[in-house]
C-alpha cells in the first residue's frame, strides 16, 4: 500500500455556494479598480492579507486564529489562499477561486502564494498589515521582489461606495435602530449592563437573520455603558447594575457580511442634574452642527475646525475625546479602518458623492467635575451630489432619552 501523499496545497470545492453579499458584477468592478491601481504602479501581482481587503475584493471574510490568509491578484486571475482548517467554506463564500494550504510542512502558505503569484520583480502589499516576520518570508519565498505599499490606494478605492454597498449600509442602519429600541426598552434600575446589551444584540441578530437569510451571522455586538464606564467610547460591557441617576451610553453595531454600521446615543436613567443636562445639550448642538456640515466638497479638517470652534466658544474643547466621525464599509472593532476618511484635524480628504461618514461628537467629563460622564451621539450620512442623507432614524437628545 502506497503511503498517503500529503499535498502542500490543493483546491477543495465542497457543496453548492450560497448567494454572496453582492453579485458578480460588483466584485468584478472592485477587482478592476484594483487592477487599475496595479497598472498605474507597474505591479504584476498584489498580495492582500487583511480581513477587510480580502473581504472587499473577494467576498470571503476569514477567521485568522493565528493563521495567515491571502488574496493574490494578477492581471489575469484572483485567488484566495486559506487554511485547511476552514474546509470548503472559503471556496463557497468567495467570488474568486480558492487554494487551500495545509500544515503538514512549515510555510506551505508561502508556497501556495508563490504558486499563484510566481516570482515577480515587484509586488504590492498592505504595508499596514504585513508583519515583519511575514515580510521576511515573502522575500525568501518570492526571490526578494521590490515591495510596494498599495494599502493607501486600496483604501481610497474602498472609501467611495457603490450603490449596492450603500443599499447594504442602509439596511445596517435600519437594523441598528431596531437594536437601539430593544436596548432602550431593557433599561431599568437593577438591570446589568450585560443584560441590556444582550437584548440589543439579540434583536439585531434576529433581524439580520430574517433580512439576510443567506448571510453568515457573525460579529454583531453591543457596548452598553453606564456611569463611570461611559468615559470611553470603546469600553467593554460589565456586570454593573444600573442605578437611578446614571448617565448611559447606547452603542449598537449590527454586522452584515463584514459591513459595519453603528448607532450611539446618550441617555439618563432619571432626570439629569443641571450640569449634566447643559453638557448633553451642548453635545447635541455640536452633533447637529456636524450634520449640517457634511456635503460634497467639504474637507474633513475644515469640518473638524468648525466643531472645535463650537466647543471652544463654550469652554468644552478640553473634554473632546476623539475625531468627530469616520467612514463606513468593510470594517470592525477588530479589523479594518478607512483612516483617510475621518473627521480630524490632520485629514484633508475632500468629501465626494458615494462616501459614507458618521457624525459623532463625544465629550468626556472626568469625575469630580459637575456633569461627569461620557456624552456621545452618532448618525450615519451618505454623501450625495448636492448634500448628504441621514440614514439613522433613531431619535437623540433629552427630549427622547430621559428614562424615568
Amino acid at each position: 500500500m502506497e503511503p498517503f501523499s500529503r499535498p502542500e496545497f490543493f483546491t477543495f470545492a465542497n457543496g453548492t455556494p450560497p448567494p454572496l453579499p453582492f453579485d458578480a458584477s460588483e466584485y468584478d468592478r472592485r477587482l478592476k479598480g484594483l487592477r487599475d491601481i496595479m497598472a498605474a504602479q507597474d505591479l504584476p501581482a498584489v498580495l492582500l492579507t487583511s480581513m477587510h481587503a480580502i473581504a472587499y475584493y473577494s467576498g470571503f471574510l476569514y477567521c485568522s486564529f493565528g493563521r495567515p490568509y491571502a488574496l493574490v491578484v494578477t492581471p489575469d486571475h484572483a485567488i484566495t489562499i486559506s487554511a485547511n482548517i476552514d474546509g470548503g467554506q472559503p471556496a463557497r463564500r468567495g467570488a474568486v477561486a480558492n487554494l487551500v494550504y495545509t500544515d503538514w510542512k512549515r510555510n506551505n502558505y508561502w508556497r501556495a502564494v508563490r504558486h499563484v503569484a510566481g516570482t515577480p520583480a515587484r509586488i504590492g502589499i498592505e504595508g499596514d498589515h504585513l508583519t515583519l516576520a511575514q515580510s521576511d518570508l515573502l522575500r525568501e519565498t518570492l526571490n526578494a521582489p521590490q515591495v510596494v505599499d498599495i494599502a493607501p490606494a486600496a483604501m481610497a478605492q474602498r472609501m467611495v461606495k457603490s450603490a449596492a454597498e450603500i443599499a447594504l449600509i442602509e439596511q445596517g442602519a435600519r437594523i441598528a435602530d431596531i437594536g437601539g429600541a430593544a436596548i432602550r426598552q431593557a433599561i431599568r434600575p437593577g438591570a446589568r449592563e450585560i443584560d441590556v446589551a444582550m437584548a440589543g444584540r439579540d434583536a439585531m441578530e434576529l433581524e439580520i437573520a430574517r433580512s439576510f437569510p443567506d448571510s453568515e451571522l457573525r460579529d454583531t455586538w453591543v457596548w452598553f455603558q453606564s456611569g463611570l464606564n461611559t468615559d470611553g467610547a470603546h469600553n467593554p460591557v460589565t456586570t454593573r447594575a444600573l442605578q437611578h441617576g446614571d448617565i448611559l451610553s447606547l452603542n449598537a453595531f449590527p454586522m452584515i457580511s463584514g459591513y459595519y454600521t453603528a448607532l450611539e446615543r446618550t441617555l439618563f436613567l432619571g432626570q439629569p442634574d443641571v450640569a449634566s443636562l447643559k453638557l448633553w445639550q451642548a453635545n447635541v448642538e455640536a452633533h447637529e452642527l456636524g450634520l449640517s456640515l457634511i456635503k460634497p466638497g467639504a474637507r474633513c479638517c475644515d469640518i473638524t475646525a468648525r466643531i472645535n470652534d463650537f466647543f471652544a466658544a463654550r469652554d468644552l474643547l478640553q473634554y473632546r475625546s476623539f475625531g468627530y466621525g469616520h467612514s463606513f464599509g468593510v470594517l470592525s472593532h477588530y479589523y479594518g479602518r478607512e483612516a483617510g476618511l475621518e473627521l480630524r484635524e490632520d485629514i484633508e480628504t475632500v468629501l465626494q458623492p458615494g462616501m459614507v461618514v458618521s457624525i459623532e461628537p463625544m465629550l468626556t467629563v472626568p469625575l469630580g467635575t459637575p456633569g461627569a460622564g461620557g456624552y456621545r451621539e452618532h448618525d450615519i450620512l451618505v454623501v450625495e451630489e448636492t448634500g448628504a442623507r441621514n440614514i439613522t432614524g433613531f431619535p437623540y437628545g433629552p427630549d427622547h432619552h430621559i428614562i424615568d
